[in-house]
């Protein structure tokens, strides 16, 4: 864990709001999906007292989903995002699989899904790496903002920009051909999939699979030469160290659709594994604070101060044994070997996870074309007896994703709590940028090109902050009831 500079707070979280302290607020963070900001407590002499990330819009979907009848919850709760509709659609079916009596569904349908899902994880990173981050890792955290994006990318390396708009077509097709479309898409139902993938539209997608492999090695080319340009700056910047939580299948390989939970230390040394997906409030408890929508979970038996941890590409390949796709386990483990081991947690080696992660999925979606089952046409599982809770956990882009429902005798969602990826992440944001204002901000007049250096330590984690606001408790609100002249009818504040 890196020390505090001398003279300046140990916490830059809970420092005490000292008389004469100026706020510096970055808002809004820029280049990532929902509305938050950063707020910065400094003295006269620019000497940094704390630093918060707020996520200051709310969406709530866990109170309205309440009530509706459980056979539409998958295709309600991905429109919590346009980004990763695909990850909340499927997680929300797997947990309604089992309350709808189907306690498996057929071979094809899984592929079909896994097939969707690996789709929407390629498409996802891609247009992170592309579109959000090449930005600042090309052109320079300190260039000027109005460059500082995909245009000035395009403009400056046109072949790099294209590579990333082919990348994310190909798999927003995956998703089209499995869910129906592009975006919200209403593929997968309780039981299986109401949608099969055809022999043309297979093989549609296989005449180009081998040029999606050649455009992920040469991002990984690119983000192994922007390493060995400044390796310690990458393994350093925004680094928090903390425990990882990932899925890992039987085997104890990475397994982005289905598996148990498992979780290591800082250290990487295992903590839990292969735990049931139905016990993780046994494992994670969910905290709130009054300055944020957004939910601090920690792992129970570590506590507080010690229990928060990562999830994503970076937490995945440090608690995963192997990626099971040669290619990327290659990589993989040249990552590893490159001093990016378990005791690695700087927030940019989540770029280089991530383009691995981007390999990985290609090389799955290639198997997933190859297997004859995939065409199949047998959707539906068979059907048992309804129950009234379940969870369901998958690997979103950005991280873990839980899903948990209740659903009453009349068949009416009664209960819902989501543990969205970046939730997950809250904590360990929140310190990278504690860290990179420790290291880069401290005692310095503050530039834009240095306060961009905190939203590149956020941007790293790809965060998707309308996703992750759904705080638990006594919210503060002020609801106005007005009529159409404008006059109040009604008013009610809470907190």
């Amino acid at each position: 864990m890196k020390v505090p500079s001398a003279g300046m707070p140990a916490s830059l979280e809970t420092a005490p709001q000292a008389e004469g302290l100026r706020r510096i607020t970055i808002d809004p963070v820029t280049r990532v999906e929902g509305h938050g900001k950063v707020t910065i407590l400094l003295d006269a002499e620019n000497r940094i007292y704390q630093v918060r990330l707020h996520i200051v819009e709310f969406r709530g979907f866990e109170a309205f989903i309440s009530g509706r009848p459980y056979w539409e919850v998958p295709v309600v709760v991905e429109r919590l995002c346009g980004i990763c509709p695909v990850s909340h659609h499927l997680a929300a079916a797997k947990a309604m699989d089992h309350i709808a009596g189907y306690s498996a569904i057929p071979p094809t349908a899984e592929k079909i899904r896994r097939l969707m899902h690996y789709g929407q994880i390629m498409q996802s990173h891609a247009v992170h790496f592309f579109h959000l981050a090449s930005p600042d890792l090309l052109l320079g955290f300190d260039c000027e903002v109005t460059r500082r994006n995909i245009m000035g990318v395009a403009s400056a390396y046109p072949a790099i920009a294209t590579e990333g708009v082919l990348l994310r077509k190909f798999g927003q097709e995956i998703i089209r051909i499995t869910a129906g479309k592009r975006v919200h898409g209403t593929g997968a139902i309780p039981g299986g999939m109401n949608k099969a993938v055809s022999v043309a539209e297979r093989d549609q997608l296989a005449k180009d699979i081998d040029a999606q492999l050649a455009r992920a090695v040469n991002a990984i080319e690119l983000i192994k030469r922007m390493f060995g340009e400044q390796p310690d700056f990458f393994r350093r910047f925004g680094e928090v160290v903390s425990p990882t939580l990932s899925l890992v299948n039987a085997n104890g390989d990475l397994d982005l659709y289905d598996g148990g939970l498992r979780a290591r230390d800082a250290l990487g040394r295992m903590l839990f594994d292969h735990a049931p997906v139905s016990s993780y409030q046994a494992l994670i408890y969910e905290e709130t604070r009054a300055w944020s929508y957004m939910k601090f979970p920690h792992l129970r038996a570590l506590g507080t101060d010690a229990g928060w941890y990562k999830v994503g590409p970076l937490a995945r390949m440090l608690t995963a044994d192997r990626l099971p796709s040669p290619a990327a386990e290659r990589e993989r483990q040249e990552f590893l070997a490159a001093g990016c081991g378990r005791t690695a947690h700087g927030a940019l080696l989540y770029h280089w996870a991530r383009l691995i992660e981007l390999l990985h999925t290609i090389e799955v979606i290639r198997d997933l074309l190859d297997d004859p089952e995939l065409t199949g046409t047998d959707l539906l599982g068979d059907k048992g007896a309804r129950i009234e809770e379940a969870v369901g956990v998958i690997e979103a882009p950005r991280g873990t994703l839980f899903h948990h429902y209740k659903v009453d005798e009349n068949d009416l969602v009664s209960y819902c709590n989501l543990i969205v990826s970046t939730t997950n992440n809250n904590q360990a944001i929140n310190e990278a940028i504690r860290s990179v204002a420790r290291d880069h901000l401290h005692g310095r007049i503050l530039t834009e090109g240095l306060l961009n250096h905190v939203e590149v330590a956020i941007r790293a984690y790809d965060p998707c902050l309308s996703c992750a606001t759904h705080a638990l408790g006594d919210m503060p609100l002020d609801v106005t009831l007005v009529d159409q002249s404008g006059a109040v009818i009604d008013r009610m504040v809470r907190g």
